[in-house]
């Protein structure tokens, strides 16, 4: 059975126009698509210019701060683009970390405290899926200490083969140790991304903490290194990031072709 040609007409303009005010920003974009007469009556500024204030009413005063004549649409557009990509999941990392291996030397001016290497994926994750390890150096060689004022941190992350070095922490500092206390040592990590100086802030800082402990055999009172931890710390919010983000920013050092 063929069609009358009533059938096949699309509704009078008038009655789209009607409907469109019922419709929301996304149903409004799906009819604009329709053919062309759909989207003229779907992209008339009094349709869209109670959505855009409503959602994005900085935006929505543009036209009138500024001499070009944008629609109302395309602000809503404009406004809705950026919100999506404020708001989106980042890319999984390209790194892992089993790729990764921490070097790390604690030394003063007249002796070394430690010297270790730990692949990552030894080290004891913290519980709650953040950039942040524990490691055990009881089993490491730690040698013994007086009490110490001056130290100097040393913390690079290596990727496997020597295909790339980043230096973590590089400082020194002033520390007086007893058994049973913790020395807490800190500092900013460069902004990652081509378009960044080496002096940008990133917004991240490198942590790293080292507790002590009495020495059981005889040694005059003497301490070692009992404990260490390292991670990356977000100084917006003092927590520490996410493993996902570590490896994400350790990724634009060590794979410098990432895109």
């Amino acid at each position: 059975m063929s069609l009358t040609p009533s059938a096949t007409m699309s509704p009078p303009w008038e009655v789209i126009v009607l409907v469109a005010h019922r419709l929301d920003a996304k149903s409004l974009a799906v009819a604009s698509c329709v053919c062309k007469s759909w989207s003229i009556s779907t992209s008339s500024d009094h349709l869209w210019k109670p959505i855009c204030r409503t959602h994005f009413p900085s935006i929505s005063n543009l036209p009138f701060i500024t001499d070009f004549t944008v629609p109302y649409r395309r602000l809503y557009a404009i406004g809705h683009a950026a919100t999506t990509r404020r708001v989106q999941t980042p890319c999984k990392p390209r790194l892992s970390l089993s790729s990764l291996i921490f070097t790390i030397d604690i030394l003063t001016k007249n002796s070394r405290i430690l010297t270790l290497a730990k692949p990552c994926e030894e080290l004891l994750v913290d519980p709650n899926g953040v950039f942040k390890f524990e490691i055990d150096v009881n089993y490491e060689c730690s040698s013994a200490f007086e009490a110490l004022d001056d130290v100097k941190i040393t913390w690079n992350v290596i990727l496997r083969g020597w295909k790339g070095v980043f230096t973590m922490m590089d400082c020194e500092g002033k520390v007086s140790f007893s058994p049973g206390s913790e020395g807490w040592f800190s500092e900013e990590l460069p902004s990652p991304g081509c378009c960044s100086s080496a002096a940008a802030a990133s917004g991240t800082v490198a942590d790293l903490k080292m507790g002590f402990c009495g020495r059981r055999e005889s040694g005059g009172g003497k301490l070692k290194a009992s404990k260490l931890s390292v991670g990356i710390l977000s100084i917006v919010n003092w927590r520490y990031v996410s493993v996902d983000d570590g490896l994400r920013y350790l990724q634009h050092f060590l794979l410098p072709c990432d895109v």
